[in-house]
């Protein structure tokens, strides 16, 4: 196999970004880090990611959607572009609040493993290879497992780490195991090829075993019930911007990996084929994901873990896109998951501001936080309103369009429809218990004698970069929707 390396380097230049921005954040600190203090450390740390976090981005968007590079294992289409520019820019905006929110000894080591973790997402948003996919959702991984026990001052952050970590462990396994089966039935690692193989053979109990382990360890990577027992103690534990990269970026590299695999190597390219093999396990996990995230949520005292519930109904939500993806094609899961992204890195970041300043764990933490500080009061409300679907916020829109082509599927009697209707139906849930983490920060009135909270800048523009788009894309969803 001849290898054009301008090609690679074509292929690859988001990732070139991010690897030589950790090296270079790793090397500089080693080189003039000593005898500064642990906050000038933290800024150039944090400025170095930042840049190579833009430099990624710009890459991103200067190279025009084509074919498939690199031998077949990358394809630059719509679904890679915009899915690179999400988890970019999700990761900008939980590095940017950093600094001012979170203090660690060891920020440059921080810094380099938010791009090695951001770094796998955009492999994983392009790639059309299982071997290259499984190396860089590994990449990632094991890059946020490390993030999720960073604090070390704080034993929750330790036992984030390591259930994260054993979970992913056991997910990884089962994975690739589903990988190994789907080679040895089709003789392919790349996914056009699978579909080939596939197709040439009827449905047998071996491929129903390999995609039953692929959906094990993608419901790991979604939250999904009930393979979501890690993502409370993970939300609650982990130092809050590094939740917000696990809720969010990884989510969306996670669900545009998938769906590239389920939509493009698992289902048949036979229109009046049956149904896909993924069908029916992937409608379970979505009712389960809908039923056990929304009410378990109703029960949490605690605003982290309320959170992390909330992220598995949502992952519910998603899947139910993965079913309409290939009748809708992949935009409307993709905006779903792009602005419910940037709802819960807002929410993370208005609990890490709170961090610097006390902690906020229960919900009456927050009580009084209009008048304490009025932009992260305001932040909140428009972050936790997004992701409960209220207008004109994008979280809105992207229910709406999910929920309106599942009942396109079919009608509501139909599989996808009566899932949309389930997902309805608990919305009004939702809403419930988002209300009651407002009623506290924008109806309570503070505690005697609590201070008013400062917004370091960098948390400050996050924050009203974040609210800037949900409402942008609420208004005007072709400024994502028109990429598809």
């Amino acid at each position: 196999m001849t290898i054009d390396h301008s090609e690679l380097l074509h292929a690859f230049r988001p990732e070139a970004c991010l690897v030589a921005g950790a090296l270079l954040v790793l090397g500089l600190d080693l080189a003039t880090g000593r005898g500064r203090t642990a906050e000038r450390r933290a800024r150039n740390a944090a400025l170095l990611g930042l840049l190579a976090l833009a430099a990624a981005l710009a890459a991103t968007f200067a190279a025009a959607p084509s074919g498939p590079l690199a031998a077949g294992t990358m394809l630059l289409d719509p679904l890679a572009r915009v899915t690179r520019a999400g988890v970019l820019g999700l990761a900008l905006l939980a590095l940017a609040a950093t600094p001012g929110t979170l203090r660690l000894p060891h920020a440059a080591e921080y810094v380099a493993l938010l791009l090695f973790a951001t770094a796998g997402f955009t492999l994983m948003a392009g790639t059309t290879s299982l071997l290259l996919g499984f190396v860089a959702l590994e990449l990632a991984s094991i890059a946020l497992y490390l993030l999720a026990g960073f604090d070390k001052s704080r034993p929750e952050s330790a036992e984030a780490a390591l259930k994260y970590f054993l979970f992913g462990a056991v997910a990884a396994a089962f994975l690739l195991f589903g990988f190994s089966l789907l080679y040895g039935l089709t003789g392919a690692l790349d996914l056009p090829g699978i579909a080939r193989g596939l197709a040439a053979q009827p449905v047998s109990p071996l491929l129903l075993v390999a995609v039953v382990m692929v959906l094990v360890g993608f419901g790991f990577k979604a939250a999904a019930a009930p393979f979501h027992l890690w993502a409370p103690d993970v939300y609650q534990g982990a130092p809050a911007p590094a939740a917000a990269l696990i809720a969010s970026a990884a989510k969306l590299a996670g669900l545009a990996f998938f769906l590239r695999l389920l939509g493009s190597g698992l289902t048949a390219p036979a229109a009046d084929g049956p149904p896909a093999p993924w069908t029916g396990a992937v409608a379970v996990l979505a009712v389960l994901s809908l039923v056990v995230g929304n009410l378990a949520a109703l029960g949490q005292g605690n605003v982290r873990r309320l959170l992390a519930y909330s992220a598995v109904a949502h992952a519910g939500a998603l899947l139910l896109g993965v079913l309409v993806s290939g009748r809708a094609g992949p935009g409307p899961v993709v905006y779903y998951a792009v602005t419910y992204g940037l709802a819960t890195v807002g929410a993370f970041l208005v609990l890490a501001v709170l961090d610097g300043q006390g902690g906020a764990q229960a919900h009456a933490d927050l009580a009084g936080l209009h008048r304490r500080s009025p932009l992260l009061a305001g932040a909140l409300a428009a972050c936790l309103l997004s992701l409960a679907g209220i207008p004109p916020l994008a979280g809105f829109l992207g229910k709406f369009l999910v929920f309106a082509e599942a009942l396109k599927a079919g009608g509501p009697a139909s599989l996808p429809g009566a899932i949309a209707l389930l997902a309805i139906a608990l919305s009004a849930v939702a809403l419930y218990y988002y209300l009651i983490v407002l009623k506290e920060a924008l109806v309570r009135a503070p505690a005697p004698g609590a201070p008013v909270i400062r917004v370091p800048a960098g948390a400050a523009l996050s924050l009203i970069a974040t609210v800037a788009l949900l409402l942008a894309l609420g208004l005007v969803p072709d400024l994502l929707l028109r990429r598809f």
